[in-house]
């Protein structure tokens, strides 16, 4: 990332910065599709560069960047893409295990791969990134055929580009890739001004769980402090990574960040971090990690060194969505899986994904497949919907 410019990468990675959505109107689940961030932070060059830097990625990492540029005869940069040849499917949370593992059964090569994506980050954003110009089609078509040049020359198997927006996913599903759908949980702003104007929302029962919850939470003398900018000292980071190594160890056996990370996007991207960090007798004990956009909080990471009840839900959705509130963000999408947060008043929500596979076989099963994996998330949101605890029919209670 260094070799470009990070202002030509930005123009087109997030071309109309600044420029903010208003919260949603509507209290159904909302297809991301139709909530796009303008200022996503995952594909700044900031971010990536940290991520190169720190050595998170390349080297030994089995993300090795590949992007792709496009540019106009005059060098000018008009497109991008965050492109990485993978050697492995971890850190990318849209499973493809299943069928790396059938078409090594039958004789094929999966790995390497190309993977479109802000690594290790299940967030929705842009991934064909173009600058705004009346090339901009052109440069889109272009950024595809040249993923496919680039599948060519490497010999990756497949080309996969995850947690995509409209305008991708629909000129990625028109070149012939197979768009793939799963769920999350986001919260989303109907222009509340303060918590309570969204507990209003929720049934009887709901509204009195939640303020329990959040009582009992904080009831051992915990205090949350919610830092950005200059309030990220390496302190800061030191104690945040630390509850970050204990939950990334359990859940993945070898956390994907490491401790460099934290301070190169403290130091070069830490007005777009809120971090939410709860103390107790005069010293941190857990923390999350968000990440702003124009109209949205990114939940990321959390974890803790004492463990009390409900800090985790206090912390990564509770404190979040006072932020989102507060700040008039339209959403917080809380990162991947996780259907104990729809009781927490966050709705479930189809995201995309983009596959291109070179081997006819293995392109017409995985064909077949999706087919009832499209029938399974519909049903899946449609019936995580009608559990939500929001009221139903204008009955209080119900």
């Amino acid at each position: 990332m260094k070799a470009i410019p990070a202002s030509a990468w930005d123009a087109c990675a997030n071309p109309r910065a600044g420029v903010a959505a208003s919260p949603e109107s509507s209290c159904e689940a909302v297809d991301s599709l139709s909530q796009l961030d303008t200022d996503n932070p995952f594909v700044s060059h900031a971010f990536l560069r940290a991520l190169e830097e720190s050595g998170c990625i390349g080297g030994r990492s089995g993300w090795s960047p590949a992007y792709l540029l496009v540019e106009d005869e005059n060098d000018q940069l008009l497109g991008a893409t965050p492109s990485f040849l993978k050697s492995h499917s971890q850190g990318e949370y849209v499973f493809d295990h299943g069928w790396a593992d059938a078409y090594e059964r039958a004789g094929g090569r999966y790995y390497p791969k190309i993977q479109v994506s802000a690594p290790f980050t299940p967030a929705t954003g842009p991934r064909l990134l173009v600058a705004d110009g009346p090339r901009a089609d052109e440069t889109r078509a272009g950024l595809i055929a040249g993923l496919e040049a680039l599948r060519d020359q490497t010999e990756a198997s497949s080309i996969h580009i995850t947690f995509a927006q409209g305008p991708d996913v629909a000129a990625l599903t028109e070149a012939g890739y197979l768009e793939r759908r799963d769920l999350q949980f986001h919260w989303q702003n109907e222009g509340f001004a303060t918590y309570d104007d969204f507990l209003s929302l929720l049934a009887s029962r709901k509204r009195k769980a939640l303020k329990r919850e959040r009582r009992e939470a904080l009831s051992p003398g915990i205090t949350v402090d919610v830092l950005s900018g200059s309030d990220l000292t390496e302190k800061v980071w030191d104690d945040f990574y630390a509850f970050y190594q204990d939950t990334g160890s359990r859940k993945w056996g070898h956390p994907y960040l490491n401790r460099a990370f934290f301070s190169a996007i403290g130091k070069t991207m830490g007005e777009r971090i809120v971090l939410m960090m709860a103390k107790r007798a005069g010293r941190y004990i857990a923390g999350a990690i968000n990440f702003r956009g124009a109209n949205t909080l990114y939940g990321r990471n959390w974890g803790c060194i004492e463990d009390h009840p409900f800090l985790h839900f206090e912390l990564c959705y509770h404190q979040a969505i006072d932020y989102a509130i507060a700040h008039k963000l339209a959403r917080v999408e809380a990162g991947a899986q996780g259907e104990h947060k729809l009781a927490r008043g966050y709705r479930p929500v189809i995201t995309h994904s983009a596959h291109y596979l070179a081997d006819r076989g293995l392109r017409r099963a995985v064909a077949n497949y999706l087919v009832s994996e499209h029938a399974h998330i519909a049903s899946a949101q449609e019936t995580l919907a009608a559990e939500s605890p929001f009221r139903k029919g204008g009955n209080d209670d119900a």
